[in-house]
């Protein structure tokens, strides 16, 4: 039986992982979230917090030594994996496994494990380490393609081309965009979808799977914007995309929460992409669920029991963006955005905005899903990020 309290580390401390660090305190844990800058959203509910480039791998092993933790929860990409592995070896737990974080950050290697080795239906691809590489394996896919970075996140990078003229612009995109020193590329044909949807899929610790309703979503530029639940699926997309997703994160191993990615195209189901955590898209589940993601998650990964996951009534969510530089901010038009029934409002506590940046998030429940996302939708358009 497990001993509470347990002790959390957090590798990330986003929106995502703040709502992580209030699910674990709920547990009684003691939280210790770690960024690379002071203040990022999990720290302001943290017990502890470390601020210190999480690509380096010295000063990441010093702080997960430091403090021991019964685990690690990486919450971003941007990580020294190899570290990882090595307190793997120490004995401390890696959530879901350091290998599985290790894959799922590289484009190329969660592209090539569900394609080449789990046989796993995607996009046509290939990859390209020079701009003159990319011109001779983009055009066999045909018009357009999508060109992104192997190391990237949340649509950095990434662009829809439509001509060969237009590669080398996305060539310096993608480089420019790219995490850390990658100089690789990947092209995929264009799919043509009728729906992209996030299939949250939990592994226990007593190796059972489970799966939370489809959760429907739109990305601009690779970034989500918004996301409903439950997306309709018909019983055969349902079927494919839960074995799909069970193949995989069989494959990853570990426990904890999976969002895995997929496009529905007439009948087919296309595996897309997958993080092992909880996902943006999620996001709706906090007002969708008996149990939102976060605290699926922390189930999961402190071996504690799932005995039914239900969702309420259809829920959706829509972004909160800022439309300009600031250092630091403000919030208006909370009270409005808050005055329909069923609708919830996330500020996420960022200390300074920039274009584009993700600043909070607006829920809302409703009878059907065009009167869920139209909350959500006019809640969102309310807020308006300011200087202070």
């Amino acid at each position: 039986m497990s001993h509470f309290p347990r002790t959390v580390l957090l590798l990330g401390s986003g929106e995502l992982g703040k709502e992580v660090a209030i699910s674990a305190q709920r547990l009684g844990c003691r939280v210790i979230a770690c960024d690379r800058y002071a203040g990022a959203p999990a720290m302001q509910v943290a017990d502890a917090s470390e601020v210190f480039p999480m690509t380096d791998p010295e000063e990441l092993l010093a702080v997960v030594r430091k403090h021991r933790p019964d685990v690690v929860i990486p919450e971003i990409e941007a990580l020294a994996v190899a570290a990882l592995a090595e307190l793997e070896q120490e004995g401390i737990r890696v959530i879901p496994t350091a290998r599985a974080t290790a894959v799922t950050m590289n484009r190329d290697q969660i592209r090539d494990l569900a394609s080449i080795e789990l046989q796993l239906r995607t996009a046509r691809f290939a990859y390209a380490a020079s701009g003159e590489e990319l011109k001779q394996v983009a055009e066999p896919l045909g018009w357009p393609v999508v060109v992104k970075p192997v190391m990237s996140s949340s649509g950095k990078g990434q662009s829809v081309v439509h001509a060969a003229a237009d590669l080398e612009a996305a060539w310096c995109a993608a480089i420019d965009g790219a995490r850390g020193t990658s100089n690789r590329v990947i092209v995929e044909e264009f799919l043509k979808f009728d729906l992209e949807i996030t299939l949250l899929t939990i592994r226990q610790g007593n190796g059972q799977t489970l799966f939370c309703a489809p959760i429907g979503h739109e990305q601009v530029g690779g970034d989500y914007q918004c996301s409903w639940q439950p997306a309709h699926l018909s019983e055969r997309q349902l079927k494919q995309a839960q074995e799909m997703a069970k193949t995989v994160t069989d494959n990853l191993g570990g426990a904890g929460l999976f969002g895995v990615e997929f496009f529905l195209c007439g009948d087919e189901v296309i595996f897309s992409e997958l993080s092992p955590r909880p996902h943006d898209t999620g996001l709706v589940t906090l007002i969708s669920q008996n149990m939102s993601e976060f605290e699926l998650h922390l189930r999961a990964v402190l071996d504690l029991p799932i005995p039914e996951i239900t969702t309420n009534k259809p829920a959706a969510s829509r972004v909160i963006l800022a439309s300009r530089q600031l250092d630091n901010v403000t919030y208006e038009g909370v009270s409005d955005a808050l005055n329909e029934a069923e609708t919830q409002v996330l500020l996420f506590g960022k200390p300074t905005a920039r274009p584009g940046r993700r600043m909070g998030v607006a829920l809302a429940c409703g009878s059907d899903l065009s009167e869920a996302r139209g909350k959500a939708d006019r809640a969102a358009a309310r807020i308006k990020v300011l200087p202070k």
